[in-house]
């Protein structure tokens, strides 16, 4: 804020190639939009129809009279929201919501959310009744990583006052959600009954609890370096893989913060705090000759011997498929997972692509005979989900070229060291 309540906003991070602002046609997407407009040309817009209210057309229909007077691109999606996802219906319009977010930006790009100090204050109550620690305390950073490029939060410092202070002073126009106004779900309880009643005894109430997500931000960065020099110590070759005996010979609270920074790292959904008492109880303990595992929305952690492995996806039976293949392009596959050839245009031949049938064999480099591949997936401690999954490459003549990027035959490596190439399967 200036001396004069004139609302003056941060600059912006940098690099970026962009602003992409959500617009919902709100108050504080409408002030955010009116803001920006004037200091930045490569400025759009985009307004996420969720269809769950009868007006969410003719919200559609303002944020594009909006968007034309104020000479801003303005893209219109529509989203359908999952009402059985297990996120309840305002989580699932939050997912709904991000996920058309991210499609739409470009690389390097920042996405510019409106969210005030007053959400800001209401985000830490929320999350210190759910019995939160720093990380979830720490609120809404004003600025992170998002998909391509960044999210960037400009209003986090300015009272929703002082939003409808400049709106009025501009005579702008904008929606007011009756939705806003029930009292059933936590958020507006919180900020229909519960504010008020704070303000009443504590006038600063909101700003004192911003200054704590502060702190706890502070406190939740620094926790976060030493979680990652720890990660590293207990992480395998493999980003996805912990190695379960290096991981039990940390603190408890250590092997639980590190386990969700893993996961969040890896991109995997956040692992609830049941879910990481049995991934360290019952998983991490799990006796060596069984297979203990946890899942959670479309993800899983699996213990095989002393390892800790992390899936995004369920399990994934093979069936009876194939595929030809040139190497010109990437080759998704039926189980989400993908192939790609890197250094060379192509194969010299295009080569069949399909699952394990059984009883393949393959003649690696340096052998003058071939090996069983059940055998060198044993040898080589490949997980037995991953090898049920494994994509092999099969030459016109029948001869086994690779399986996975793996385990990578004679004849196709000689044929990569002449061309500086390499066989890469990326799976979900």
């Amino acid at each position: 804020m200036s001396p004069h309540g004139r609302i003056r906003l941060p600059a912006t991070p940098a690099p970026r190639r962009g602003l992409l602002v959500g617009f919902s046609g709100g108050l504080d997407s409408t002030v955010l939009l009116h803001l920006l407009r004037p200091q930045h040309d490569d400025l759009r817009a985009i307004h996420v129809h969720h269809g769950l209210h009868a007006d969410a057309d003719a919200w559609a229909a303002h944020c594009e009279r909006e968007c034309a007077a104020l000479g801003v691109p303005l893209r219109v999606v529509r989203v359908t929201v999952e009402r059985a996802s297990g996120l309840g219906l305002e989580g699932a319009a939050r997912a709904a919501r991000h996920a058309a977010f991210a499609a739409a930006l470009g690389e390097g790009e920042l996405l510019v959310l409106a969210h005030h100090l007053d959400d800001q204050a209401e985000t830490f109550l929320l999350r210190a009744l759910r019995g939160s620690g720093t990380d979830g305390l720490a609120a809404m950073r004003p600025w992170r990583p998002f998909h391509r490029g960044q999210l960037w939060r400009p209003l986090l410092e300015i009272p929703r006052s002082a939003l409808l202070a400049h709106a009025s002073r501009h005579g702008l126009r904008w929606i007011e959600d009756p939705g806003n106004a029930e009292d059933r779900h936590d958020r507006n309880f919180l900020r229909n009954r519960v504010f008020p009643l704070l303000r009443e005894r504590w006038p600063h109430a909101a700003a004192a609890l911003v200054q704590s997500a502060r702190h706890c931000a502070q406190a939740s960065d620094l926790l976060r370096e030493q979680d990652r020099r720890l990660l590293t110590q207990v992480r395998l070759d493999a980003p996805s893989i912990l190695a379960c005996e290096k991981l039990h010979a940390l603190e408890p609270e250590q092997q639980a913060r590190v386990l969700r920074l893993w996961v969040r790292e890896l991109g995997l959904p956040p692992l609830p705090e049941s879910g990481i008492r049995h991934v360290l109880a019952e998983v991490v303990l799990g006796a060596p000759d069984r297979q203990p595992q946890y899942a959670w929305h479309g993800a899983r952690l699996i213990r095989w011997r002393d390892q800790l492995h992390a899936q995004a996806g369920s399990a994934v039976t093979a069936g009876a498929w194939q595929l030809d293949w040139d190497g010109a392009a990437p080759l998704p596959l039926p189980d989400g997972s993908q192939l790609r050839l890197e250094g060379m245009e192509k194969f010299d031949a295009p080569v069949r692509v399909r699952p394990r049938t059984g009883g393949e064999r393959i003649r690696l480099p340096g052998r003058a005979h071939s090996s069983s591949l059940k055998h060198l997936l044993q040898e080589r401690q490949i997980p037995p989900w991953t090898r049920s999954r494994l994509p092999l490459l099969v030459a016109a003549d029948g001869a086994l070229l690779a399986a996975g990027d793996a385990i990578v035959s004679d004849r196709l490596q000689r044929r990569f060291k002449e061309t500086s190439g390499r066989l890469v399967w990326r799976q979900r």
